[in-house]
């Protein structure tokens, strides 16, 4: 069961990561992440009640656990996210994606501090496979992908990238140990995502510019960033919830195997905009391999 929920969080973020392409070059991503984080509240708030008509567990509040959830959504939705969008905006949603694959590293560090969980041979021998795999999938210097970046690009996007899965990370970390104190995915996402939203509406200073986006924005440009609340809000949910049944740190790592789904769409719908080659492929294959193993463990 977690790495199924694991899965189905990959497939919402590797959503997000393709739909953020066309949502920031129709609105800028300093309004528009405004919309992303009103649909993470909302979304979920409107799926609570359901979630909890179906549940058998009573509803119940922590305060520490609400506390971990609006830390994680700080780390993890404020910091990772917005310099997720920024990444995609820069290195464009392949690169993102392999990025976005490296947050396990972090993951697994924080889980060994802060959780004290402690992975067997096995376990680290599957995160070596898929991580050698999601290296395959890099684009090679100079090839398509890399789009002609200029080298002021690439070291804003390489740094863009690094605090994006720094705070992946650790936020899916302190996201893990909430669960385990109050295991409320769905609400927790509603806390979480309102955390982040308060930093920011702290964070943002020039409001005119914000109104003005606003403003010249049109109705696709909004439903394509609503479109990126829906899908990371459900990610958001189930890599929580994945976390109950399987380690933190493994758990991290499946829902980080974008590349998976990034690649091959990039080839059949961007119309090999983002390159797809044997060595993707081998990667893509490590990848599954390591995944189908760490099924066959639970």
């Amino acid at each position: 069961m977690g790495v199924v929920l694991a899965l189905l969080a990959m497939l919402s973020f590797a959503t997000n990561i393709m739909i953020t392409r066309y949502a920031v070059a129709r609105m800028p991503v300093e309004s528009g992440f405004f919309v992303v984080l009103a649909t993470n509240i909302l979304f979920p708030a409107l799926l609570f009640p359901f979630e909890l008509a179906v549940r058998a567990a009573p509803w119940t509040w922590s305060w520490k656990g609400a506390a971990m959830f609006a830390l994680g959504g700080v780390i993890g939705t404020f910091l990772g996210r917005r310099f997720l969008f920024d990444t995609v905006r820069i290195l464009g949603p392949a690169r993102a994606s392999v990025f976005h694959s490296t947050a396990p590293a972090f993951a697994l560090v924080g889980a060994w501090l802060l959780a004290n969980e402690r992975l067997g041979w096995y376990e680290l021998l599957l995160m070596g496979i898929v991580w050698i795999g999601l290296w395959f999938t890099q684009p090679r210097t100079g090839s398509r992908a890399s789009g002609g970046l200029s080298a002021p690009a690439l070291r804003r996007g390489m740094l863009a990238g690094l605090l994006t899965v720094a705070g992946f990370g650790m936020g899916n970390v302190v996201r893990g140990l909430a669960m385990r104190d109050w295991n409320e995915a769905v609400f927790g996402t509603v806390v979480s995502s309102l955390a982040a939203l308060l930093c920011q509406l702290v964070a943002t200073r020039d409001w005119k510019k914000i109104g003005a986006q606003f403003r010249a924005a049109d109705r696709t440009a909004l439903l394509l960033y609503v479109g990126c609340g829906v899908s990371t809000a459900f990610g958001s949910i189930f890599v929580a919830a994945s976390m109950v049944h399987m380690e933190i740190a493994l758990a991290v790592l499946v829902v980080h195997t974008t590349p998976l789904v990034i690649f091959p769409v990039s080839v059949f719908v961007l119309r090999n905009k983002e390159e797809l080659t044997p060595r993707t492929v081998l990667g893509a294959l490590l990848v599954l391999s390591g995944i189908a193993l760490l099924t066959l463990r639970q």
